[in-house]
């Protein structure tokens, strides 16, 4: 038993103890779940270890309430071998490490590995050890494919590979759960799509721990009106009642205004980007481990891995201040002010503000092509004018804050012949069973909501750039 904060006591089974007790996943307890959002949210001290088992926890609760479960005495004996039992638990295993591959502060360090790309050292990606030629692992910089990483090939004493096959687990099967791809629809639907097991625990536990209410919804109502459909082809997919249509609206728009005010709160993003912007630089110097030896880390059990983390990242910030590793002063400054909790300040501009647009793909590219021609104008003055001390951030929107995605959108992105075959809408199901998309439901709120998205550019500067685009009239005064 484990017992949670939200949930009360949470069962595990003994294969899932050997995991939770395995040193990969440990590493976990040391990575908090919002990046540097507690520097505003002191409560945001909450990690990745709590919330991952949380998602079990709620994997299992959608899973009992699709109908799809077995008997404990199934689940939590290691001979009982059945389909059911098997995706059941494998299900189970797959929301416990879908996180198992996440960076030091989560996303915000991750997007630095993203943007530095593979290891320059290796431009041709061979190494030669003791007369062998190995091939580097060439994956995406992600958390994604780390994570599988680690699942696939940790087959020695404390690594998930060995305990899961141990147990008679397929690891690809569990690996492509994770990533939404695994021929079953519906263990794709409950792990990568609007209503998962993942957005299900993440809302409410992020709400408890920063103490924003954004991101409450009544679960209990959701969980008592899932329902699964045929959706043709041997596929098996799930959706709500028809009664539960509002409340999984209510989820929906929780969703959006928590990532409005808590993932894109000004305060505590300007932190995230100043740390992404930190660690770009501490690998280009090569500072910091680099994607490809976190890989050879992996495989050889090098302790290393284990300690990977935001303890790791901070102390390194810390002695490469104190050993003056960098020269560049604008790097300097930066790992100065995140060290010690110095905010930079907002760019203020009518064309760098948040607003709420129209989903058209078109209208969007514009505003950001004049945001990012502004941006760039204020770096060439800034370079020019400058002594080299200046340094503006820029955080331009990659991914758009939506409630859902319009019908237009899944039309036009749609993966096959049945739009209620595909992965990520919410659908709703009536009594005779027939489906139907939220979205295409005349009484239904998302209708309208989902043709709008949330465009939340940032543009933060030191004091001496702040001054500097002051002194030429480019911004207010104020």
């Amino acid at each position: 038993m484990i017992y949670d904060v939200l949930y009360g006591f949470i069962p595990i089974t003994e294969w899932e103890e050997q995991i939770i007790n395995s040193p990969f996943f440990q590493r976990l307890r040391w990575i908090r779940q919002l990046g540097f959002a507690n520097y505003i949210f002191p409560g945001a001290e909450h990690n990745r270890f709590s919330h991952v088992i949380g998602v079990m926890h709620s994997m299992d609760q959608m899973i009992r309430a699709l109908g799809l479960s077995v008997a404990d005495s199934e689940l939590f004996d290691p001979r009982s071998k059945n389909q059911a039992s098997m995706l059941h638990k494998s299900l189970r295993i797959a929301a416990l490490l879908h996180d198992i591959g996440t960076f030091p502060f989560s996303h915000a360090i991750e997007y630095a590995y993203v943007r530095h790309g593979n290891d320059k050292r290796s431009a041709a990606l061979d190494k030669t050890k003791g007369g062998r030629t190995k091939r580097v692992k060439d994956l995406p910089n992600s958390h994604e494919h780390l994570g599988s990483f680690i699942i696939k090939n940790t087959r020695f004493a404390g690594g998930l590979t060995q305990i899961l096959e141990h147990y008679g687990f397929d690891v690809k099967m569990i690996s492509d759960i994770i990533k939404g791809e695994s021929p079953y629809l519906i263990a794709n639907q409950l792990m990568h799509s609007d209503l998962d097991a993942d957005r299900m625990d993440y809302l409410l536990r992020d709400s408890h721990y920063t103490g924003i209410k954004y991101g409450q919804f009544d679960r209990e109502y959701i969980l008592a009106n899932l329902v699964t459909y045929d959706a043709g082809q041997n596929q098996l997919a799930f959706g709500v009642r028809e009664n539960a249509q509002h409340a999984v609206e209510d989820f929906l728009i929780a969703r959006f205004s928590w990532y409005s005010q808590v993932i894109k709160n000004e305060g505590s993003a300007k932190f995230d980007i100043m740390s992404s912007h930190i660690a770009k630089a501490f690998l280009e110097h090569n500072l910091i481990h680099q994607f490809q030896d976190l890989l050879e880390m992996i495989e050889k059990r090098d302790e290393r891995f284990f300690w990977w983390n935001d303890m790791y990242f901070m102390t390194r910030a810390q002695e490469i201040r104190g050993q003056n590793l960098i020269q560049d002063p604008r790097i300097k400054e930066l790992n100065e002010m995140l060290l010690y909790r110095i905010p930079p300040k907002t760019v203020r501009h009518p064309i760098f503000s948040h607003r709420i647009l129209k989903d058209d793909p078109e209208e969007r590219d514009r505003l950001l092509g004049r945001v990012r021609k502004l941006a760039e104008e204020f770096s060439r003055i800034i370079e020019k004018h400058g002594t080299g001390k200046e340094w503006m951030l820029v955080d331009l929107p990659e991914k758009d804050i939506v409630f859902t995605r319009g019908m237009g959108h899944i039309v036009k992105k749609r993966t096959s012949d049945n739009l209620y075959r595909e992965r990520d809408p919410v659908k709703v199901v009536s009594k005779s069973g027939k489906p139907t998309l939220l979205v295409e439901r005349e009484n239904s709120l998302m209708q309208h909501l989902s043709g709008y998205i949330n465009f939340v550019p940032s543009v933060y500067a030191n004091d001496k750039a702040m001054a500097l685009l002051r002194s030429r009239g480019l911004i207010d005064k104020d």
